[in-house]
């Protein structure tokens, strides 16, 4: 990365979309669907701009960026995705007056971010969603089964998961209704039909697969990079009561199946680089040899949540990356291990991402600890879980040295729920 570039496009050093950025997303403007990057306030139309694209990787593949995903341009692979970001900061500097300079050319290709409308990144052929944070499984293993039991036994030798729905995946903006299910409050009663009650967010980053693996040939842990795309921010909205009752001995269903929510813009690994850091000590217990990486690859990444009623907004978290256990490359590792084949645009989810204090909690289960006390989203009110008429935002940043690398948001408001009519 070139720390110090600058563009012609100009921005704030709060900016989310630096040059050091240029995050992917697919926007629809004037009835049609094209690829761009954010670049400021602004979005760059690669269609307009493809045939600048003419190395060795892409100029036989310029036409992936008139699709109106980015499936394709995931699946080409690290040296078309390097050629393609090294083009773009070139073209995007201060210095260069090919685009520049072209004012027809420019007038064509940029579209304010303010004027477009986002819709999903890729077409999303299934999800998963992994459980890889230490502190959330521990403090969630500590409610419902105690201190001594807080982790399962498997849960420090592989990256737990579970296979979602795709189709429930929307983009942020899009209104999340409150979803309605059975649910068991009274242990000594049958259960009951009818809208959550209990209704919470789950702090989550998520990343894109770019190739894919033939079935039956794993992905190898060493070459697991060569196959991770790019990053999003994720709201898993999940309904706790739904989930108490039905997610044994399957693991969840209804309770996660009507709606996540993720962030527009896909950000590079690429524009990631400055912020690894050193993984989680997994030495006791050592995973098996197929999941052991000795490369960084945890990243120093701010994350927040807030709450915003008709009343009041406030941040009612602020964790981090870091506080993943199990990284990226060991998720897919373990996910293609049996030898299930992965495919261009294909979602895993990090789980939620809790740190040790109670303000990093991500999650409302663990704010209010299972309900059984109250958190505050300023001006008075309080909150056990998400009320009807809430909007929740994920936020996210990577800070630099003048600059920021910026995932815009996962935002989704709550509407209520709509039962059957009986």
């Amino acid at each position: 990365m070139v720390q110090n570039s600058t563009s012609f496009i100009t921005y704030s050093e709060d900016c989310q979309f630096p040059i050091q950025n240029l995050p992917y997303g697919v926007f629809k403007h004037n009835g049609s669907t094209r690829i761009g990057v954010a670049i400021g306030d602004q979005v760059l139309d690669l269609s307009q701009v493809k045939h600048f694209f003419d190395g060795p990787a892409m100029a036989a593949n310029q036409r992936v960026f008139d699709e109106g995903s980015l499936n394709k341009f995931m699946g080409l692979g690290r040296p078309a995705w390097k050629e393609v970001r090294s083009t773009l900061q070139r073209i995007l500097s201060a210095n260069e007056p090919v685009l520049r300079d072209d004012k027809t050319l420019r007038e064509s290709a940029f579209v304010a971010i303010s004027d477009v409308e986002m819709v999903l990144p890729a077409q999303i052929g299934d999800y998963t969603d992994f459980y890889s944070s230490r502190d959330h499984a521990t403090n969630v293993g500590i409610m419902f089964r105690g201190k001594d039991n807080a982790l399962m036994p498997n849960w420090l030798h592989l990256p737990v998961g579970y296979h979602g729905r795709a189709s429930s995946v929307v983009v942020s903006g899009t209104p999340v209704r409150r979803p309605c299910g059975q649910t068991k409050a009274d242990e000594t009663k049958p259960p009951v039909y009818g809208p959550c009650r209990l209704l919470d967010f789950e702090l989550e980053t998520a990343f894109f697969v770019g190739p894919g693996n033939k079935l039956g040939e794993p992905i190898p842990i060493a070459e697991a990079q060569d196959h991770i795309f790019g990053m999003v921010l994720m709201n898993d909205w999940s309904a706790r009561d739904i989930q108490k009752w039905e997610y044994i001995p399957l693991g969840p269903f209804l309770a996660k199946n009507f709606a996540s929510t993720i962030s527009p813009w896909v950000v590079t690994m690429d524009a990631l680089e400055d912020f690894k850091l050193a993984n989680w000590d997994q030495s006791e217990p050592k995973p098996l040899p197929y999941l052991q990486h000795d490369d960084p690859y945890t990243f120093d990444m701010k994350l927040f949540v807030d709450i915003k009623s008709e009343t009041t907004e406030k941040t009612v978290c602020e964790s981090n990356f870091k506080y993943m256990y199990w990284t990226m490359k060991q998720q897919l590792a373990h996910h293609s291990v049996s030898g299930c084949n992965m495919r261009p645009g294909d979602l895993l989810g990090s789980g939620t991402i809790s740190g040790p204090n109670p303000e990093s909690f991500g999650s409302m289960l663990e704010q209010s600890w299972k309900g059984s006390k109250t958190v505050d989203i300023g001006n008075g009110e309080t909150r056990k879980f998400i009320a009807d008429g809430d909007e929740v935002t994920v936020r996210g940043y990577c800070q630099g040295e003048g600059y920021r690398i910026g995932f815009g948001e996962a935002s989704g408001l709550v509407l209520p729920a709509k039962p059957l009519e009986s």
